[in-house]
């Protein structure tokens, strides 16, 4: 259903597509993040780890608009800084999100949920003839294909397995052309079999354009991230490979005190 590739190999010379800079947020008297920094590069599959309470998922929310920042900036390679728009302009600048639980329309079909999806794109009065698509359309047709939904075209959202549905919430954020995808715990309650093609689909994806996964499976992490960011208590630990990480005892105290068991580490989350 999905093609496999190889992890991501970064040089030094591939662009810079986004670079969150001394990010600090705060809730009340709670300080969330202090001080973060947070560098993405095209067709990074970068994976953001850490302990509950970490920061982490607040970070992609400070990155897609949905909380401010203190301080700090997060801009793009054109110079934008993100922190100074609104959600839906944020979107507009090519940064799509996915939360843990899958956005769909259960009630309409997976082509119909796609159609939706792309209509964001397009003006009032095209978005009024939405109802007169006979025909799925050859981008439809290439996202269904790589989200492995071809033959679930005409199924209710709603009927669809929990791997099945974030496939299709991703499908629809693809359809909106984003240069940058974040996605918070895409695997999360998934069998075996959808995880591993989840974690090849995300592979694919990262082909095309940047991917910020938020993931508590060590095993997944291990197995898919080509780069790996760790905060503790809202601040960078640790980055670099999977198995550079592996090998910082920082890292092997956040997670498991003294311990340094891999298989622990897994346990843990």
């Amino acid at each position: 259903m999905f093609q496999s590739v190889r992890k991501n190999q970064k040089s030094t010379d591939v662009p810079v597509v986004l670079v969150a800079e001394e990010i600090t947020v705060a809730f009340g008297g709670f300080v969330a993040v202090k001080g973060m920094n947070l560098k993405l590069h095209e067709h990074d599959l970068h994976f953001l780890i850490g302990p509950n309470g970490a920061g982490k998922t607040t970070m992609l929310d400070v990155i897609c608009g949905k909380t401010k920042p203190l301080s700090g900036t997060v801009k793009m390679a054109d110079g934008t800084d993100l922190t100074r728009l609104k959600e839906h302009q944020v979107v507009r600048k090519g940064i799509g999100r996915k939360f843990q639980a899958p956005s769909i329309f259960a009630g309409l079909t997976v082509q119909e949920n796609l159609t939706l999806a792309a209509e964001t794109r397009r003006s009032p009065l095209q978005a009024l003839g939405i109802q007169r698509y006979s025909k799925i359309s050859p981008a439809m047709e290439r996202i269904t294909l790589q989200i492995g939904l071809q033959d679930r075209v005409d199924a209710r959202a709603g009927a669809l397995s929990h791997g099945e549905k974030q496939w299709l919430e991703i499908g629809m954020l693809l359809l909106q052309e984003p240069r940058v995808l974040l996605l918070d715990e895409p695997a999360a309650g998934m069998t075996d079999e959808e995880t591993h093609k989840t974690g090849r689909l995300l592979q694919e994806i990262a082909r095309e354009r940047s991917v910020v996964v938020v993931e508590h499976d060590m095993e997944f992490v291990r197995e898919y991230a080509a780069k790996v960011t760790v905060m503790h208590e809202g601040k960078l630990l640790k980055e670099g490979t999977m198995a550079e990480v592996q090998e910082d005892p920082r890292v092997a105290e956040v997670y498991l005190g003294k311990r340094r068991d891999d298989h622990a580490v897994a346990a843990t989350n």
